[in-house]
């Protein structure tokens, strides 16, 4: 029909699928493509990952202009977690479990600086930091590596080795009952990225696998 909107094409489904990072690497990662547009004053990210890794590695890397750790899940060494929020970073100790993924969600909130912590969809106690903070835009947001500049200056000893599946990332808090429901991949609130849609552009040797 002449003058119809051109059609957008939907985001992919991932369910059922993984990144696959095969090797330690000074390139390799995913870009989420997404453009938040308004700065945040809450936010949860959950993610699953499986590696046999023991030496310290990024999962999730939210960069501005200002400031390279804005968001940082990071692991310094099995059994221990990281989140930064505007360069503070907020430790948390898990179990360790060679040969099993792991589940995670993060949350934070600026009105109060609390921190939730799942593991394994099991909530750990809250923490807090950066009370009254503003997470800024825009940002880049990778997968597998830890920018130490927006959208590069990646080193390879803190390069991602394995599997990384169920991203999601909300302006919002998380319920308990969300958390789980996130890890089955069926999230009881829309995100503004996640695994059912994910916009995605993998740089380097990555790969979607089953």
């Amino acid at each position: 029909m002449a003058g119809a909107a051109t059609s957008v094409l939907p985001l992919p489904d991932l369910v059922s699928s993984v990144f696959v990072f095969p090797q330690e690497s000074q390139t390799a990662h995913v870009q989420v493509t997404a453009k938040l547009k308004q700065p945040l004053d809450n936010f949860t990210v959950c993610l699953r990952s499986f590696t046999d890794l023991s030496r310290p590695y990024s999962l999730f890397s939210y960069a501005t202009k200002k400031q390279s750790n804005e968001i940082l899940l990071f692991k310094p060494r099995p059994g221990h977690y990281e989140l930064h929020v505007g360069n503070k970073p907020l430790f948390f100790t898990v179990p360790t479990s060679l040969g099993e993924s792991e589940h995670v969600c993060v949350s934070w909130e600026s009105s109060t600086g609390i921190v939730g912590f799942w593991f394994n969809g099991k909530p750990w106690p809250r923490k807090g930091l950066q009370k009254g903070y503003m997470v800024g835009v825009p940002a880049s947001i990778v997968l597998g590596q830890d920018q130490d500049s927006f959208g590069g200056d990646f080193e390879a000893k803190q390069s991602f080795v394995g599997e990384i599946s169920s991203v999601y990332m909300w302006d919002t808090g998380i319920s308990n009952s969300g958390v789980v429901l996130a890890m089955y991949d069926n999230p009881e609130q829309a995100p503004i990225f996640g695994w059912r849609n994910f916009p995605y552009k993998i740089v380097g040797e990555v790969y979607l696998k089953p």
